[in-house]
């Protein structure tokens, strides 16, 4: 790997590339790490000087580039364990895809047009239609022309957020 050496305003150096060994990579949330080896020099128990390497962990691609022609599949690679799906999303499957859309009613304009408000999923939601945010959705939905979809579970996802949850033990 090349291990760019960060410059370093005080001295007036510009940033520099040198050739160092990658030992293992390492998958963390950030991103990737890698540990290179960089050929460094010691001091030997006899006062002599002798080669050595210093390894070091580096953030990638900030401060590592290929070796054009090497091949680094054999290097040892930690990966990410994929996270557990918790027992909530094995019950209720994939989360929809957030937002919600509106249908305009034709043939009534003005103050008393006439609206259907969908699920961004929802099959008979418009696919032109803009996407709207929760509190956008929720000021619709306080509009009496506004009508809840039901097919989709628009109604059942906003009405509480609408009259409060209480509400729901009401039916």
């Amino acid at each position: 790997m090349r291990v760019v050496l960060p410059a370093d305003p005080v001295l007036g150096t510009e940033p520099q590339e040198i050739v160092a060994r990658l030992w293992k990579r390492r998958q963390t949330q950030a991103g990737w790490c890698y540990l290179v080896g960089l050929p460094s020099y010691r001091v030997s128990e006899d006062g002599d000087v002798e080669a050595a390497e210093y390894r070091v962990w580096v953030r990638a691609p900030e401060h590592v580039r290929p070796v054009d022609g090497v091949d680094y599949d054999q290097v040892v690679t930690e990966r990410l364990e994929p996270s557990p799906q918790s027992e909530v999303r094995d019950v209720l499957g994939e989360r929809r895809p957030a937002g919600w859309v509106l249908q305009t009613v034709p043939g009534v304009r003005g103050p008393a047009a006439q609206a259907v408000l969908h699920a961004r999923d929802c099959e008979e939601a418009p696919k032109d239609a803009p996407l709207l945010d929760w509190r956008r959705a929720l000021d619709v939905a306080e509009k009496p022309t506004t009508r809840l979809c039901t097919l989709c579970g628009c109604a059942q996802e906003l009405t509480p957020l609408l009259r409060g949850f209480d509400h729901i033990n009401d039916s």
